[in-house]
């Protein structure tokens, strides 16, 4: 699922946005994907994440995405993780931590942005997924 997250990341990066994407999944099943779209939309609140969620709460005609993973390439921000605890989102993983904008970094804790039953998992290809930020970033300077 981390795969499909990149792949989502790769396709903001060929579109000159921040290489962040995201998957929702219920099970084996992708019910959401989206990349970081901000500068498309001209929209500051078109992050990966809330794209990925909007579209599996269109897939599942729910609000609530119990029992669903989210799976994105870098730490939610704290905008992020506010939608992600209002969508009662089940399991967060991510790629690479954010230092500067994560929120876990902004609020000095793990926990309280998201709904208290999230299950979190960090780390996972967090390499590839700052290879990809980093090359972003290096092109634009």
């Amino acid at each position: 699922m981390m795969l499909a997250a990149l792949r989502q990341a790769q396709m903001a990066f060929d579109a000159g946005e921040v290489p962040i994407g995201a998957v929702v999944a219920l099970g084996d099943r992708v019910i959401g994907r989206g990349h970081n779209m901000t500068e498309a939309l001209h929209d500051i609140t078109a992050h990966a994440e809330m794209q990925a969620i909007t579209a599996a709460t269109q897939t599942l005609g729910s609000k609530y995405l119990r029992d669903c993973t989210l799976y994105v390439t870098l730490e939610p921000c704290l905008m992020c993780a506010g939608a992600i605890a209002w969508a009662q989102v089940s399991r967060v993983v991510w790629g690479a931590d954010d230092p500067r904008r994560g929120y876990s970094y902004l609020t000095r804790s793990d926990r309280p942005a998201l709904h208290p039953k999230t299950e979190i998992m960090r780390g996972l290809m967090a390499d590839d997924c700052l290879a990809l930020v980093r090359a972003f970033f290096q092109s634009r300077r």
